[in-house]
């Protein structure tokens, strides 16, 4: 059976359709209307005054930006002398305050042998203006605090006890308080600061005048040295042991004194003359019979003349002893007399 042959291979490729367009067909299905984009009047407008009201907010906000730094700024650094600068200012109050609390300080832990003004007792005067001009130093008193007397004089025997709690071994007082305590000690004379409650720290109110308690610091800002005056000894100490070219008093034994002469007695106890006016006779020698009954603290007799010039020195020594001055003769008049170690005891010899 012969085979019949089938149609060609270009004629069993599909057909050539014909091009059809493609149907209309909508985007979108809301209406036409919907579709406009262009504003109203109406719309124009609201936005118009939405930018306007934008741009004067903004403005506003940059004026008061500008106002607040300005502000800040003058509260800031005080130029021109107009106002005192916050830090300044901050600084200041801080310090006041480590004066109040180094007063509290120190009539806790250091009055009782320096005395509650500084005035001195067991311990050497602190309220001296040639000791706080350069002696007591803040560098020099926190070493004191720090070491304790030995680092004053050498002395291991000091009765200067170690304050800081930072030695060894440690003493009652901390950073805080040493640098309070300092303060108190270097605070200016001329600046009036307020008692306070050493618990509360509120103002102590005194109860006769019903007014807050104020004290006053004890350095003079403007003292300065007389030229040419001796700097304070690096040891208290030395400064009495120095010779004086005031007349100086012999401390003579009992036994020794003219049973001639006219003998005075002078006390001191509680860091004070007991005997506060003596009298004894014009242009001829006299004894004085020094008794100090204050114990392990050191006193004399200086009698000055009305210009403060010195007199008459008796030695320095401590108590509790008796020791007898023979005084060289003085004209007619008044003459204050002192401690030297400690100048606020004081009293008058009158000579007639």
């Amino acid at each position: 059976m012969a085979e019949t042959p089938g149609p060609g291979p270009e004629q069993r490729l599909p057909m050539v359709r014909p091009p059809v367009e493609a149907a209309p067909a909508n985007r979108f299905s809301a209406p036409p209307s919907a579709r406009v984009f262009e504003l109203t009047p109406e719309r124009a407008a609201q936005v118009v005054r939405q930018s306007s009201n934008a741009r004067w907010v903004g403005f506003l906000l940059t004026v008061v930006v500008i106002l607040f730094t300005a502000i800040y700024w003058f509260y800031e650094t005080g130029p021109l002398g107009i106002s005192t600068p916050r830090l300044e200012q901050e600084a200041t109050n801080q310090q006041v305050l480590a004066v109040e609390r180094g007063y509290n300080v120190y009539q806790a832990n250091c009055a009782r042998c320096h005395g509650e003004q500084g005035e001195g007792g067991a311990g050497p005067v602190l309220n001296r203006q040639d000791k706080l001009f350069v002696h007591l130093n803040e560098n020099y008193l926190r070493q004191v605090l720090d070491a304790g007397g030995r680092y004053v004089c050498g002395n291991p025997t000091s009765a200067m006890p170690v304050w800081a709690d930072t030695a060894n071994p440690p003493g009652p007082l901390n950073y805080i308080q040493i640098d309070d305590l300092i303060a108190f000690i270097r605070a200016p004379s001329d600046e009036t600061y307020v008692i306070r409650d050493p618990e509360l720290f509120e103002p102590e109110i005194d109860p006769g005048t019903g007014k807050v308690k104020t004290f006053n610091g004890w350095r003079e800002a403007a003292y300065k040295p007389d030229a040419g005056a001796t700097p304070y000894p690096d040891c208290w100490t030395d400064e009495f042991n120095a010779p004086s070219s005031a007349p100086s008093g012999s401390a003579a034994p009992s036994e020794s004194a003219d049973p001639n002469g006219v003998v005075v007695d002078i006390t001191a106890s509680g860091i004070a003359f007991t005997t506060t006016s003596v009298t004894v006779p014009a242009d001829a020698p006299f004894v004085i019979a020094f008794d100090n009954q204050d114990a392990n603290t050191p006193h004399n007799v200086e009698i000055k003349d009305a210009d403060g010039a010195s007199v008459f020195k008796g030695e320095i020594f401590n108590g509790v002893a008796t020791q007898q001055y023979q005084v060289p003769a003085v004209a007619a008049g008044e003459y204050p007399f002192i401690c030297t170690v400690h100048p606020n005891m004081t009293g008058t010899l009158t000579a007639e």
